[in-house]
């Protein structure tokens, strides 16, 4: 599925304070348009809702967590149920672990079908994750605006990420960075993100 010939044109996203490194093409075209089918059609797909100043409201998309850990993850007042990692996010996982040198157990499973489907500001920070976690972020499908912006100074970084594309975020980038999916007016069809983690399953949630 990857093509280990284009991680020459990896690059570094993040100036300072953590990294977030971005290959816009790790799997090949031919291939994505299977993989996006796939899983699309294999996840059970789920709408939580999240807490917000004590009201719920339901997610901007879909989405579905994923791990042979048996752990659930909490976020927002969301506590989401494990399914069994299927053959095919195995398959990603273990090619991220490849690029990345990280391991992952999990992988949170996102559905944007439109412009309408965001993701607002955060980190994924929580303690469940690691103090300093390493995140494989795999892009399917339609491309949309990724958005990273710096706690203290403000600075902001923005990449389009493609059909395809592997971001890895790792050291301080969940501690001094939150990032976001914002809305589009533009027409976009559907995306699929995989976010893979190693989650520690002793941790306080």
């Amino acid at each position: 599925m990857s093509t280990p010939s284009l991680f020459s044109d990896k690059r570094e996203l993040l100036p300072f304070d953590g990294s977030a490194w971005l290959i816009p093409k790790f799997f090949e075209p031919t291939h994505t348009a299977h993989l996006f089918q796939q899983i699309m059609d294999e996840t059970p797909w789920e709408m939580p809702e999240m807490v917000m100043f004590g009201k719920k409201y339901s997610q901007a998309g879909l989405s579905t967590w994923f791990t042979n850990t048996n752990v659930s993850y909490v976020y927002s007042g969301i506590t989401r149920t494990p399914h069994a990692m299927t053959p095919v996010l195995q398959a990603v996982m273990d090619q991220c672990t490849v690029a990345s040198g990280a391991e992952y157990n999990s992988v949170l499973v996102n559905l944007y079908r439109d412009g309408n489907d965001s993701v607002s500001w955060h980190a994924d920070n929580e303690e469940i994750n690691g103090s300093e976690p390493t995140i494989a972020s795999v892009s399917l499908g339609a491309t949309r605006r990724f958005d990273l912006r710096h706690k203290e100074s403000g600075e902001t970084v923005r990449v389009d990420l493609e059909d395809g594309s592997l971001l890895v975020m790792s050291g301080l980038s969940q501690h001094c960075w939150v990032h976001q999916i914002a809305k589009t007016k533009t027409r976009v069809g559907p995306r699929i993100n995989l976010t893979f983690r190693r989650v520690i399953s002793n941790a306080k949630i």
